[in-house]
């Protein structure tokens, strides 16, 4: 049977690695930090890390944090649409892959690559209103074969 993803990246440690990466390029970058002008939380790069690693076929970290997705997609909503924002943010992605060395296999760095243009499109997918996300829902799931139906 073939490896997650979160495991063929090396699990926790690799997420972790790729969320401080991200968090790193994100937050530097002039277009792409705009939603970190408020601030975050101290522990944000380890709830990336967990979300990530559930996302991706680990363990459910980001759930037993008492976490669901409805809270991300509530974050993410009502923001309008932002082109160039997510642009920016899909360029941190990829240098975020390459800096975390998940892009030395590269069928591994092109699934973070995919994945990470899906989930930015479920993340904007209420650009006006956050009315129509329900409670409970579960961390939409990446495979190598792409989404996991849920």
């Amino acid at each position: 049977m073939e490896s997650t993803i979160n495991e063929a990246a090396g699990g926790y440690p690799a997420m972790q690695a790729l969320a401080e990466a991200w968090h790193r390029r994100v937050t530097a970058d002039p277009i792409a930090a705009h939603p970190f002008e408020h601030g975050y939380r101290a522990d944000h790069t380890d709830r990336l890390a967990a979300y990530f690693s559930e996302a991706l076929g680990g363990p459910p970290l980001w759930s037993e944090l008492g976490e669901d997705d409805s809270g991300v997609l509530r974050m993410h909503a009502c923001n309008g649409p932002h082109v160039e924002l997510d642009e920016a943010a899909i360029a941190c992605w990829d240098q975020a892959v390459a800096d975390a060395g998940l892009d030395a296999d590269p069928r591994l760095g092109q699934t973070l690559r995919d994945y990470w243009r899906w989930a930015l499109g479920l993340m904007n997918a209420n650009p006006d209103s956050a009315d129509g996300i329900v409670d409970g829902l579960p961390v939409p799931k990446w495979s190598w074969d792409g989404p996991v139906a849920g």
